[in-house]
């Protein structure tokens, strides 16, 4: 069983066509005050469908066709909105391009920002949810922390509550969020297991609920008394889904407390991967030489303000830990008045001069790494680099911490489009860490071409990290 309906994407998308085309002919019928005729909508239809195929795209790169968690919910109008604003700026580029199309529909594009943001809306949040093709199962949800079972080393927190956040995380989103196949109707703690919590909790529910899934912790020591009991479960078509492998299927992260030794040996491979090392090295020299080149039109104004601000120097080097644990010196245009070494640099650090917060947030103050990207020192796509006295102070308060280290770091990575802000904290740098591991188990050259996508749209959203 999936937990998410694989065919949502497609019927999205072709909501979504939908619903431009709908927008097209309410805009034509306000801007002109009357029914479109055949020949206008035709005069319009050719070279919308067009832009309507190159919207969808930018939905893609907007998120809009991903799985969303509880937290994008709240956003969706606003990205709604956004992406439509978006949309009918390029629609205006490609008008003022293309003349041949005899067309140049200035109101048009007000009047249809209006309408397709409200029905797009309309479609998304209130439609959307009563479209279907969700049939939520009931679920039980069975498990907790590993004690014993697992390494022992994640000092700052036990591996019980770990895994019992994690389960909780798990509860939360899965049951608050439509999205999702699956609604938990009971939740089992295995570290409180007796033989009547369990006939309660779990046998007697899966009768009286109409339970058809059961989301477990099978590597959990106490998992072991109750197999007997669930395997009877099979005969009354109970499927059994592994928690872990749901929990990074709807985070997009690797659960922490499932990590030890055996985890590395069963989901980290190394072995040569020629095609995809090839592909990625050629993406990374051509992208960031034609994108250093062009980048050297903004050095003149980036370092007159660097220097018209307090004298300075314009640019700093940084040495940081690259692939292999090798030390790498990193370029960058200065944004801060002292040293960041060692210490987590926040929103409201004073160390961070005007222009430097300007430079931060648009990600200005890295583009002189992209001569990093073509000399190989790093690559476009990987785990951040750390700078070396916050990286070896972090590898001592996390465990298996320096695994990240063991591919070329890069400009931007899963983590990077994944959280909403940089690493703060411990905890912050704990979840940039399990998107670093999602990363390291599932990289491949289209999940590089996502990433690059994503950091594309949140830097034109002046959301960069």
């Amino acid at each position: 069983m999936e937990i998410f309906n694989r065919r949502e994407p497609i019927i999205l998308f072709a909501g979504d066509l939908l619903a431009f085309s709908m927008a097209l002919w309410l805009a034509l019928a306000i801007r002109y005050g009357a029914i479109p005729s055949g020949n206008l909508l035709a005069t319009h239809w050719a070279p919308f469908s067009f832009l309507f195929l190159l919207w969808t795209f930018v939905f893609f790169v907007a998120g809009l066709y991903e799985k969303h968690t509880l937290v994008f919910k709240g956003k969706l109008p606003s990205l709604i909105l956004n992406t439509q604003v978006a949309n009918s700026l390029l629609a205006v580029v490609f008008f003022y391009l293309i003349p041949s199309f005899g067309i140049t529909p200035k109101i048009v594009l007000a009047v249809y920002l209006v309408v397709s943001f409200l029905l797009i809306v309309f479609w998304r949040v209130s439609l959307v949810p009563h479209f279907g093709f969700r049939n939520r199962e009931n679920a039980i949800l069975i498990g907790a922390g590993r004690a014993g079972t697992r390494d022992t080393s994640f000092k700052s927190e036990s591996s019980d509550s770990s895994a019992g956040s994690e389960m909780q995380e798990l509860k939360e989103e899965v049951n608050g969020n439509e999205r999702y196949n699956l609604k938990f109707v009971s939740s089992v703690n295995l570290n409180q297991l007796d033989g009547i919590a369990f006939q309660e909790e779990v046998i007697e529910k899966v009768y009286s609920e109409g339970v058809t899934s059961i989301v477990i912790d099978l590597k959990h020591e106490k998992a072991e008394m109750i197999l007997p009991s669930l395997y009877n479960l099979i005969f009354s078509n109970v499927r059994f889904l592994d928690m872990y492998k749901v929990y990074e299927e709807v985070f997009d992260r690797i659960p922490l407390s499932l990590v030890g030794y055996n985890w590395f040996l069963e989901n980290i491979s190394f072995s040569p991967h020629t095609m995809y090392d090839t592909l990625k090295r050629m993406m990374d020299v051509v992208t960031a030489g034609a994108l250093g080149v062009v980048s050297l039109l903004l050095y003149p104004f980036v370092m007159l303000a660097i220097k018209l601000e307090d004298g300075g120097p314009i640019f700093i080097t940084q040495e940081r830990i690259g692939e292999g644990n090798r030390i790498i010196n990193l370029w960058k245009f200065r944004s801060m008045r002292g040293s960041d070494s060692g210490k987590w640099v926040t929103d409201g650090d004073d160390r961070i001069t005007r222009t430097g917060r300007i430079l931060r947030r648009s990600r200005i103050d890295e583009l002189p790494q992209l001569w990093n990207v073509v000399r190989g020192d790093i690559s476009l796509i990987g785990p951040r680099p750390d700078i070396v006295a916050m990286g070896k102070k972090l590898a001592q308060e996390l465990p298996y911490y320096t695994v990240r280290n063991l591919i070329k770091p890069g400009l931007s990575g899963w983590a990077q489009i994944k959280q909403d802000i940089a690493p703060q904290s411990l905890e912050e740098t704990r979840e940039r860490l399990a998107y670093d591991l999602y990363y390291l188990k599932n990289r491949s050259f289209i999940l590089d071409l996502i990433i690059s996508l994503k950091t594309v749209k949140t830097l034109l959203s002046r959301t960069g990290k």
